[in-house]
């Protein structure tokens, strides 16, 4: 059987549990009711978080959103710590990040305000977005599968949340040190707009804390039988490579140290979803 006859099979059987576990057989347009009060109650949930860092923007935008700037920013300070241990060299301890940031446009800062709040508002919210859409997919599963899910939007909202930390305390810090510093000439001097400055952490941060959810994309692939731990076992020397282009990309800097630290926790979760593979292949196996 194809993998794509594999996956149509899969939403069918899907689709005849959920009118099973129901009892009333419930129509495409009553899982879209469900589904709308599901994302209602995730969106709620946001708003209430949104409008909590609106009004403890202060804090927001002092201790996070302008963190990797100062100086004393927490990675600054164990990079220099680190440099003293291993007696490297003196740049490893920050004096001062030498750009400006500038608004150029008049409703740059209130701009700001409403897209950082909205911003932090779905990470902190994300954990529930994921309670509510796995309460709208349960009534589907079967016994067995929901005892196998048991703990997913926890373990994906703790990779979420690992990853969210990893960037921005490591990947965003090292790469404003890098960009910060870096000139073409002395002619030229830098002038960032707070647009450019927030985009490059929150991009940075959010797409780092999408990565870490590989163990979770393995799992899911591996319950569709899309996925093997031979095949990613086999693949390894490939995914290295596309690793290491993954974190010559997230870090735009020319050390092959940066790169190192990015790609180290890859392989760690590249290794992680190889073990999750296996233990739903050896499950499948047991139930057969």
């Amino acid at each position: 059987m194809s993998k794509e006859n594999k996956l149509t099979n899969w939403f069918q059987a899907l689709k005849n549990r959920a009118g099973a576990s129901t009892g009333t057989g419930m129509s495409f347009f009553d899982h879209l009711e469900a589904l709308r009060w599901h994302l209602i109650r995730s969106a709620i949930a946001i708003l209430i978080l949104t409008i909590l860092s609106f009004n403890y923007f202060d804090f927001v935008f002092d201790q996070i959103i302008m963190g990797p700037k100062r100086p004393d920013f927490w990675t600054y300070r164990m990079m220099c710590l680190a440099g003293k241990y291993f007696h490297l060299v003196p740049g490893y301890c920050m004096q001062e990040i030498k750009f400006n940031i500038i608004n150029t446009e008049l409703s740059g800062q209130f701009t700001l305000q409403i897209n950082s709040s909205l911003i932090l508002g779905i990470v902190l919210g994300f954990p529930y977005l994921l309670f509510e859409l796995w309460q709208f997919i349960k009534p589907a599963l079967s016994t067995i599968e929901r005892k196998a899910a048991n703990g997913v939007v926890f373990y994906a909202s703790l990779l979420f949340g690992l990853g969210i930390l990893f960037g921005y305390y490591i990947i965003a810090p090292y790469s404003i040190r890098f960009l910060a510093g870096f000139q073409v000439s002395d002619m030229i001097s830098n002038q960032i707009t707070i647009d450019s400055y927030l985009s490059s952490v929150v991009t940075l941060t959010l797409c780092t804390g999408i990565v870490f959810e590989l163990p979770m994309l393995a799992l899911i692939l591996s319950k569709l039988a899309l996925l093997t731990p031979q095949l990613m076992r086999s693949s390894r020397r490939y995914a290295i490579v596309i690793m290491l282009v993954i974190a010559a990309i997230v870090t735009p800097t020319p050390d092959a140290q940066t790169m190192l630290i990015v790609t180290f926790p890859l392989l760690l979760l590249y290794e992680i979803s190889i073990v999750v593979s296996s233990r739903v292949e050896k499950r499948r196996r047991l139930s057969v």
